[in-house]
């Protein structure tokens, strides 16, 4: 892995010690940018626009969003309207809303003059959380991953197939489903990961091939289409993704083609895990299908971005003029799909009992028992 805070890092405060900094995701492969944020308004552009995406990050900015809020106007409704503001960029993670309410509540039982210091410690004690979790994710996957190294006598190296960008990028630090990846890398357990393109957006093959890339660790990139072909050849031991949103039941609201990735799998008997770090799991949706599904601009589906000859980074239509383009941006695996829920602390059966195992004091009857 490469080394050094700013390689590793998807989110940080500028040197002034109030203005955010991201990475603008928009700009890889083919560039690298910084973009900083001063307004609420900022960062809730920044989620929406995609300069910044996964879960976890997302929450993250929405966090700092909202002590940008406080900072330029920490009377009472200031924090709340942004709050509302950042809340409606984007529907479907878990993390943005969590993040969010937890900020306003530390704001509110502050008078004014001290929310801004408030909402500041609040987002920082999140970005510091999510960096363990992601490192605990990491542990226990890669112990998956160890698993089959075992199982396959050692002789061979273990492929792993992943969807979409899960790895620091996505996070605060480390990353979720890559984040295993990483670790086994670290304790030198041979592996290679399949990288799926993960249309419409290219996270995968520009965000995930390019970490993995940085990180040296071999990889190859296929088009989504292939990952069933793939499966069924048993061309992989294990698939491991991220959610933006899991249910109290185990179902898993992940990036649009996560789905028939599961079916498949279930078809191939390959095991299917998701890595959910613990804020993205919703205790108050019981069923996956009522995971609000976010639907982004059909133009995302309608045209390509990438590097052109001339040098430039280019868009070009790929569906005629007039077509009907759907552009769904997430789909939602049920839980019997599943083969487990990598979390912080431990692998979960994809179940309520299994969730509620591991998070008593967070799953509905354990709320209600210490109530």
């Amino acid at each position: 892995m490469r080394t050094g805070e700013r390689d590793q890092r998807a989110i940080w405060l500028d040197e002034d010690g109030w203005g955010v900094r991201v990475i603008d995701q928009r700009a890889l492969p083919h560039g690298f940018r910084v973009l900083r944020l001063e307004t609420a308004a900022d960062a809730a552009s920044a989620i929406r626009e995609m300069a910044v995406r996964g879960a976890p990050l997302i929450g993250a900015t929405g966090a700092y969003g909202v002590a940008l809020a406080a900072r330029a106007e920490p009377a009472d409704r200031a924090p709340a309207d942004a709050a509302n503001l950042l809340k409606d960029a984007r529907p479907t993670g878990a993390n943005l809303a969590w993040a969010v309410d937890r900020v306003i509540g530390a704001v509110s039982e502050v008078p004014p003059a001290r929310r801004a210091a408030a909402a500041y410690s609040e987002a920082a004690r999140i970005c510091q959380e999510d960096a363990a979790i992601n490192r605990a994710i990491g542990e226990h996957g890669a112990e998956l991953i160890a698993a089959e190294w075992e199982r396959a006598g050692r002789r061979r190296r273990v492929e792993v197939l992943t969807h979409c960008n899960t790895g620091w990028l996505a996070t605060v630090e480390r990353g979720t489903a890559l984040a295993a990846v990483y670790e086994a890398a670290e304790r030198e357990i041979p592996l290679h990961v399949w990288v799926t393109e993960t249309r419409p957006r290219e996270q995968g093959a520009g965000l995930t091939a390019w970490e993995l890339a940085q990180a040296g660790v071999p990889f190859t990139v296929i088009v989504d289409g292939a990952a069933g072909h793939l499966l069924q050849r048993r061309g992989a031991d294990l698939v491991i993704v991220g959610t933006d949103r899991t249910s109290a039941g185990g179902d898993v609201a992940n990036k649009i083609g996560t789905y028939p990735l599961a079916l498949a799998a279930r078809a191939s008997e390959v095991p299917f895990y998701a890595a959910v770090p613990s804020p993205s799991i919703d205790w108050a949706i019981a069923d996956g299908l009522a995971i609000p599904i976010e639907e982004r601009d059909p133009a995302e589906v309608a045209a390509v971005t990438g590097l052109a000859p001339s040098g430039r980074v280019e868009s070009v239509r790929v569906v005629p003029q007039g077509a009907r383009v759907a552009n769904w941006a997430f789909d939602v695996t049920p839980a019997d799909l599943v083969s487990g829920l990598i979390t912080e602390r431990g692998v979960a059966q994809a179940t309520s009992a299994g969730l509620a195992a591991l998070f008593p004091e967070r799953s509905p009857a354990g709320a209600s028992n210490q109530a």
